[in-house]
């Protein structure tokens, strides 16, 4: 059996390759033109990184579903099921577009200061540019997806996933603002916020594939399982991150969530088992809560269940996304979605 670290590693590197060849593809998909302030904005947060996760996951679904080597076959001219060939790089390129876009507005919404180490894109330019290079990436997704060249149907259903996760991105942007302000969210509506804010944009990345690479609808469904289960168990696990894993390690204040009384599964559960989430911690604000405010109150969760509730629901959503992976040939490509399931839980910072 492979050891979780040895996993880890072969996640990292596959990563990495495909990060790569993203990197390169991007400028060729979104150039700089004019106005030029524009589109330097827009390719602000692209090119300051990120771990290009969903389109990873993209382009690893299509090389599974055509039982091919991984990076053994040329994305641009990528055959499809009936033998014909697309460009299955512009739709990865096309997922990882609207992931920027959408940061670029939760950091105008939320005010962040920064973004994967550099200046949030509203403090680097202005608020005005910031909120047109997020239209302008939002888009510009709809174009690149437009060029893979896949048949016209197919082409449209893509769209219509794009377009039907955007929505819904906004739809769960728009859940978890309004639960800032309750009490009384349960454990299955916080998992319908974070299916629609996260995981959906993971769901587009695993189906959109088998839409354009013309898959039975069995096929299509099954992946974008899949990548909800996947996106929401990585979401829940980034809230039992931010309360377990020292500050130095995640970038930012350990326990950030807590002290701005962002709802977690974590304290949607500890609130059922009668904890007084709202007094965990004494203050309001980041910069002044203490270490040792943050281990009374972990401890606190930990002693109501509430971690260990996250963590298994997380591992639980990841099993049964696993298995719904047995719809694609068994190869390498397949294990490495398997491995890519388990790394989203199971990563440190």
């Amino acid at each position: 059996m492979t050891s979780p670290e040895a996993r880890e590693e072969a996640v990292l590197e596959a990563v990495r390759e495909r990060r790569e060849r993203v990197n390169e593809a991007i400028p060729e998909e979104l150039p700089i033109q004019r106005p030029e302030r524009l589109y330097e904005a827009s390719r602000y947060l692209l090119d300051a990184g990120g771990k290009r996760l969903r389109p990873t996951v993209l382009l690893t679904a299509a090389e599974s579903l055509l039982d091919v080597e991984p990076l053994s076959t040329d994305y641009r001219e990528f055959p499809t099921l009936s033998g014909s060939t697309i460009d299955i790089m512009d739709a990865a390129v096309s997922v990882e577009v609207i992931q920027s876009f959408t940061l670029i507005h939760d950091d105008i919404m939320d005010d962040d200061d920064l973004r994967r180490g550099v200046p949030a894109v509203h403090k680097e330019y202005d608020l005005e540019t910031a909120i047109l290079a997020g239209d302008t990436l939002y888009s510009k997704a709809f174009e690149i997806m437009l060029e893979t060249g896949a048949k016209p149907d197919r082409s449209v259903e893509a769209l219509n996933v794009l377009a039907t996760t955007c929505t819904k991105i906004c739809e769960g942007q728009s859940l978890d603002v309004t639960f800032e302000e309750r009490q009384d969210v349960s454990p299955d509506e916080y998992l319908e916020m974070v299916e629609q804010k996260t995981a959906v944009l993971y769901a587009a990345s695993a189906c959109l594939p088998a839409v354009l690479l013309e898959a039975d609808e069995e096929t299509v469904d099954a992946l974008y399982g899949y990548g909800l289960d996947i996106g929401r168990a990585f979401q829940i696990q980034d809230d039992v991150l931010d309360l377990t894993v020292p500050s130095e390690k995640l970038g930012k204040q350990r326990g950030s969530d807590l002290v701005e009384n962002k709802q977690t599964l974590i304290t949607v559960h500890a609130r059922d088992q009668g904890v007084d989430v709202d007094n965990l911690v004494d203050t309001d604000d980041v910069e002044a809560v203490t270490e040792r405010e943050i281990d009374e109150a972990v401890a606190e969760l930990e002693a109501a269940g509430s971690i260990e509730y996250a963590n298994t629901t997380a591992q639980d959503l990841v099993a049964q996304g696993k298995e719904r992976l047995e719809v694609l040939p068994d190869n390498e490509a397949r294990e490495l979605l398997r491995d890519l399931a388990d790394y989203l839980i199971e990563r440190g910072y």
